[in-house]
């Protein structure tokens, strides 16, 4: 019941709706100019997206018949480079190559090397799902390159969107990551899950029934290395980059300086504490009620659709959440999205607990479907406003660098308890495979294979304890309780700091300067 959501718009200091709604005054003319450079920026989100719907989304999905939560919390560490890219984001900024261009010297070689990993792994992935064993901790390193180049790659495009658009069409940047990035995100993860499944393909797309899928993941992933290729190649003899010479090369020290010193701000060490514990209590929700539904029987198909169908509210969600948050306390819809996203996680709960057990219903389907279209208005609500809230506190001196930070702080909130609510899950999850009299319990009996070997045993499996019940109800108490006691006074008290405390101090020098020449200015007056 999660989502991708690219927090990047924000990154210049502006609202990216606000942009948007500019950027609707110009011309169809002045747009026209553009077109190529719009669907290029298009193109290069959309190819970003595709590996990012395979790790985030699909890839757990298949593997879940075949490993243990604490098998996919190891593999869930493959998307931590997406929500910790500000550590490198200042080095793709300052190196380059002048003859190629600041921004190609790190889109070419990146494009180059995961078309040719896509080709490649194309070729080994079907076999290595069918092995009984799974290699978790290859498949995890392999991912995890795949998603730091696509991170890297997000870092140039973001920067190349800024040069690459005229002055007046510079707002549609944002909405070519928008379409581009969920493009793709949704290629990989609903559709291909869709395409994948025997039973969808089947019930819908053939006239006699077969045993697999339209579309297997070797050859879905050989189709987009070959897209990666193709868009490389196009870049390399077609595109050209121009070198803006008024474009600034910020000193790769200073950029790491200007990060440590905001993170020093007294009041920023809260903002911070509270950007890393804020998703806590609805984590074990969003990482693993999916997958227990998958568990209980519900069609990787079927969640997969929920997705999509969700796609079209989040976006008429963004507005409305924008214009409750344009306000003077951006933080009130927030927290009060925060208690909707802890209901819906026990929600989530109940929806496990109440699975019918001759399969899911259409009724039961329409439930997940509800829950699922209302926990993302509380989340989309959660975003928008914390979102401007950045918008409103970022010095507008170090804009792209205050912005990026807050967004990476934001995602790794999200992203840092994952694994350790998939491990808990495990520990705390007491099973058993009971064979027929006299014979001893086989333990532990809580993944597909091991109930496959308890059946064909004659045995049955027998839980004791759902480690996720107990995961689920210490995150939403914690959740609480964080909410409570810390979250909502520190929230409050933070938005209620006027606009100078967020500001880097200037050097004594520089405000005598600026002193100065305010009062000679008065004076001319």
């Amino acid at each position: 019941m999660g989502k991708l959501v690219p927090t990047e718009g924000f990154e210049e200091g502006k609202d990216p709706g606000s942009r948007r709604k500019d950027s609707g005054s110009n011309s169809p003319a002045d747009l026209y100019k553009d077109a190529g450079n719009i669907v290029l920026l298009v193109c290069l989100y959309l190819l970003q997206g595709v590996p990012l719907g395979l790790s985030f989304g699909a890839i757990p999905f298949l593997l879940k018949s075949k490993l243990s939560y604490g098998d996919i919390a190891l593999f869930s560490l493959s998307s931590y480079p997406y929500s910790l890219k500000l550590l490198w984001s200042p080095l793709v900024d300052s190196v380059y190559f002048k003859w190629l261009g600041r921004r190609k010297s790190w889109i070419v070689p990146i494009q180059f090397v995961t078309g040719i990993w896509l080709l490649v792994l194309g070729t080994q992935i079907d076999g290595i799902l069918q092995q009984e064993h799974l290699p978790v901790a290859s498949l995890a390193v392999t991912f995890t390159l795949l998603v730091a180049l696509c991170a890297t790659q997000d870092i140039a495009v973001d920067g190349w969107a800024l040069t690459l658009l005229r002055e007046e069409n510079k707002g549609y940047a944002s909405t070519a990551q928008t379409i581009g990035l969920n493009t793709g995100y949704f290629l990989s993860f609903t559709i291909f899950l869709a395409l994948n499944s025997p039973e969808f393909c089947n019930a819908y797309l053939r006239s006699s029934p077969q045993d697999v899928g339209l579309l297997a993941l070797g050859g879905y992933m050989r189709f987009w290395g070959a897209m990666f290729l193709l868009c490389n190649a196009y870049l390399i003899f077609v595109k050209k980059e121009v070198i803006d010479d008024r474009e600034s090369v910020e000193n790769i020290k200073t950029v790491y300086k200007t990060i440590w010193e905001v993170c020093s701000m007294p009041h920023m060490k809260q903002f911070i504490g509270l950007l890393l514990v804020a998703k806590i209590g609805f984590i074990a929700n969003e990482a693993v009620t999916p997958l227990k539904l998958l568990d209980k029987g519900l069609k990787k198909e079927d969640m997969a659709l929920s997705v999509l169908i969700d796609f079209p509210f989040q976006i008429l969600f963004g507005y409305y959440a924008a214009k409750w948050s344009s306000g003077r306390e951006p933080l009130q819809p927030w927290l009060y999205a925060f208690y909707g996203r802890l209901a819906f996680a026990a929600a989530g709960m109940i929806l496990v607990k109440s699975f019918p057990e001759g399969g899911a219903t259409t009724g039961y389907f329409w439930a997940v479907m509800a829950a699922t279209v209302l926990n993302s208005f509380m989340s989309t609500v959660q975003f928008v406003g914390m979102g401007s809230f950045f918008t409103r506190i970022s010095d507008p001196m170090i804009g792209g660098t205050y912005m990026t930070l807050l967004n990476t702080l934001s995602n790794l909130g999200g992203t840092w308890p994952r694994y350790f609510v998939l491990e808990a899950v495990d520990a705390f999850t007491s099973s058993a495979c009971v064979l027929p009299t006299g014979a001893d319990k086989i333990s532990p009996c809580h993944t597909e294979p091991y109930k496959q070997q308890c059946a064909s045993a004659g045995g049955q499996c027998v839980v004791s304890r759902d480690g996720y019940y107990v995961v689920g109800v210490l995150s939403v108490l914690v959740g609480l309780a964080t909410l409570v006691i810390y979250i909502r006074p520190r929230a409050k008290w933070l938005q209620n700091l006027s606009e100078h405390h967020w500001r880097l101090r200037k050097p004594k020098k520089d405000e005598d300067l600026m002193t100065k020449t305010a009062r000679s200015a008065k004076r001319s007056d």
